[in-house]
């Protein structure tokens, strides 16, 4: 699906309806925050060519305490106005001024779309039935 049709679904649909999935794998670390794994080639040709074998095969992008949590939330069957409810139940003393959660969190949210490090069910499930 190009850059246009997914920005059409986008226009069209209310960004707390959608239904975050993810793209990266994660590991715990330590201290209880999260990492992300992104690979450095996507294609296993190019990671053979271009890897040395010295090299990490993952990029590590370490998120904070709330973007762990809400990481760890993003499971494709919440949406994100579900997400934001339950960050609110766990952080609520924290979480300051509680009004402004949402837009945090979808901004939080729009920039790991845009870095595809997330993908939404909507936009999945709109790609799948235009390949059938």
């Amino acid at each position: 699906m190009n850059f246009f049709q997914r920005r059409r679904i986008f226009k069209k649909a209310n960004f707390l309806d959608l239904r975050p999935m993810r793209v990266l794998g994660h590991e715990v670390r330590d201290d209880g925050g999260i990492t992300l794994l992104m690979p450095r080639f996507k294609n296993r040709i190019n990671s053979a060519l271009f890897q040395p074998n010295s090299k990490e095969k993952f990029i590590f992008i370490r998120l904070d305490r709330f973007g762990g949590h809400t990481w760890l939330m993003i499971d494709g069957h919440d949406t994100v106005a579900g997400i934001c409810e339950r960050l609110k139940e766990q952080f609520l003393e924290e979480l300051q001024p509680v009004e402004e959660t949402e837009t945090r969190v979808t901004q939080f949210l729009s920039m790991l779309y845009q870095q595809r490090y997330i993908t939404f069910r909507e936009i999945q499930d709109k790609s799948e039935q235009q390949a059938k």
